[in-house]
């Protein structure tokens, strides 16, 4: 039998939550967005249960030559081993802001990075390694909730911070292409549409 993991308030673990959770139904969407971006060699930074390693194996199965989850946390790892297997899939034990990491995994063709960077101090560490990690002409998709900014408060105790619309948009501008999107629930739209000055998440596309 599958271990079961506690519930942290904000780990997604889609077999105890209800199929009208707004925050799986939020996460999902975002997987499901991202894999028309996935191909050859993909990692997923943060991959907590392994939901999202499992969607984009399954959906990109002609399309990738491996996936693999990435996740500090020990125990959500021996879980997505357990509990979302996949022959493409391998999870790993890993923290996001080693400088090794790239050494250590090599290069993809494609990183998803989800809800990750509000939890992380060391972010320019945490965003070059993203960088060296991703192969020349490699897209990366990634998003956070928008807030109130750098090394100020906000409503999450498992937050760091909450980057404006401004500081996300800035940290991509070593990449050769950038396309950004909002999301609120399951929908998700490219800036410029007119979204009555309600975007709690955003979204960005890059290609390296």
């Amino acid at each position: 039998m599958n271990k079961v993991l506690k519930d942290t308030g904000e780990r997604v673990i889609p077999e105890k939550m209800k199929i009208t959770n707004e925050l799986l139904i939020e996460h999902i969407a975002r997987y499901h967005f991202a894999v028309n971006y996935a191909n050859g060699r993909v990692l997923d930074f943060a991959s907590g249960s392994g939901y999202g390693t499992h969607i984009t194996a399954k959906k990109c199965k002609k399309r990738v030559s491996e996936v693999i989850g990435v996740d500090i946390d020990l125990e959500v790892v021996e879980y997505a081993r357990k509990t979302y297997y996949h022959p493409l899939t391998t999870y790993l034990q890993e923290d996001v802001t080693d400088p090794n990491l790239p050494k250590k995994l090599g290069q993809f063709d494609t990183i998803l990075s989800f809800e990750t960077i509000e939890h992380v101090e060391e972010e320019e560490q945490f965003l070059s390694n993203i960088y060296n990690l991703l192969k020349p002409g490699g897209k990366l998709v990634l998003s956070t909730p928008f807030g109130q900014g750098r090394g100020k408060p906000c409503g999450s105790p498992f937050h760091v911070h909450q980057l404006t619309e401004e500081e996300f948009n800035n940290l991509f501008n070593e990449y050769s292409e950038t396309h950004f999107y909002y999301q609120k629930g399951a929908l998700i739209e490219p800036a410029g549409v007119e979204t009555n000055g309600n975007k709690p998440l955003g979204l960005v596309v890059c290609q390296k």
